[in-house]
């Protein structure tokens, strides 16, 4: 008994020192950010203008690495399969950690249980916008739901992917306003605002970073945005609350996230690492510039806000009937 009790007492003390070397000598080789959607779009935006920051205090370089399909399935899997040490992080998004664990059946991953949050970025307003179709013909969104009631069922709205936050947007619209419309999924967030460009479809709620450079260029049209109050990034668009749909919110987020037992000493450094470059005034210029706004939490308050994001988002899936599996 009592040589078995040492034994377990040197086998925690073991553990202990192993889990504060590594926790000193982190990083010691490049860490890897999974982005689970194809480069270009806002997650891609964020993950790299965060590495590129982040990596100057952990001395490291921060490689991003896109790995896209399944709504972010793929990569929140890849991450959970990787080894806990600090080195495969995943950005996080509404998607993988709030939207699918309604949306799938069978998801890979517990949203909550296998992975170690790090901290908690940054959010992000979508906003309504109208292409060609609509441009020149609605200038709000009670013109444009006029339009939609005009059309029967005949109006479309595309999305970068069924059951992403676009998406539960436009239900969580008809839902609202008790219109009708064709969803229309695509594979990512620029096939589907080229095609509103081009008049194919009729609208989109697109996140802000991907969308704003189009807006200014002209060949999108924004008539509301979905956060509480007006974006910095668009000031003269007003919400979809100031255009008569009271409580109506769908933001999307970014979050860094590790595999679950990832050691807590190597989770401090991180933590510090990705807090710091959001303090940076380059980083909160990009953000700012892009309609983002940087939030950053601790790994406690970032669980706990997964756990609500998870229960949030469940009704509007359950609303738009979207299934994936």
């Amino acid at each position: 008994m009592r040589q078995s009790f040492i034994c377990r007492v040197m086998f925690a003390a073991a553990s202990f020192f192993a889990a504060t070397a590594q926790g000193q000598d982190f990083p010691a080789r490049p860490i890897t950010i999974i982005v689970p959607h194809s480069a270009g779009g806002t997650s891609d935006i964020l993950a790299r203008t965060i590495a590129a920051e982040a990596s100057k205090s952990l001395k490291q370089q921060i490689i991003v690495e896109n790995k896209g399909g399944a709504n972010g399935t793929i990569a929140a899997k890849q991450v959970v399969a990787a080894a806990p040490d600090g080195y495969t992080l995943l950005l996080a998004t509404a998607s993988t950690h709030g939207i699918n664990p309604s949306l799938y059946s069978n998801l890979p991953y517990n949203a909550v249980k296998d992975f170690k949050p790090i901290t908690l970025l940054a959010t992000v307003p979508n906003v309504l916008v109208v292409g060609r179709a609509l441009k020149d013909k609605v200038n709000n969104l009670q013109e444009l739901l006029t339009y939609i009631r005009s059309q029967g069922d005949k109006a479309n709205m595309s999305s970068s992917g069924a059951g992403t936050p676009g998406h539960l947007a436009g239900e969580m619209m008809k839902s609202a306003t008790k219109v009708q419309f064709t969803h229309v999924p695509y594979k990512g967030g620029n096939p589907a605002q080229a095609d509103l460009v081009g008049g194919q479809v009729d609208f989109m709620f697109a996140t802000i970073p991907g969308a704003i450079g189009l807006i200014h260029a002209g060949t999108l049209k924004p008539l509301a945005v979905t956060s509480p109050q007006r974006s910095p990034a668009l000031p003269d668009v007003p919400t979809m609350v100031e255009q008569g749909l009271p409580g109506f919110q769908a933001l999307s987020w970014h979050g860094i996230l590790a595999p679950a037992n990832t050691p807590d000493a190597t989770v401090a450094i991180l933590n510090k690492a990705f807090t710091d470059a959001l303090q940076s005034p380059e980083v909160k210029t990009r953000l700012a510039k892009e309609g983002a706004a940087a939030a950053d939490l601790n790994t406690e308050a970032f669980r706990d806000f997964i756990a609500k994001e998870v229960s949030n988002w469940s009704q509007a899936v359950k609303n738009s009937g979207a299934t994936a599996n």
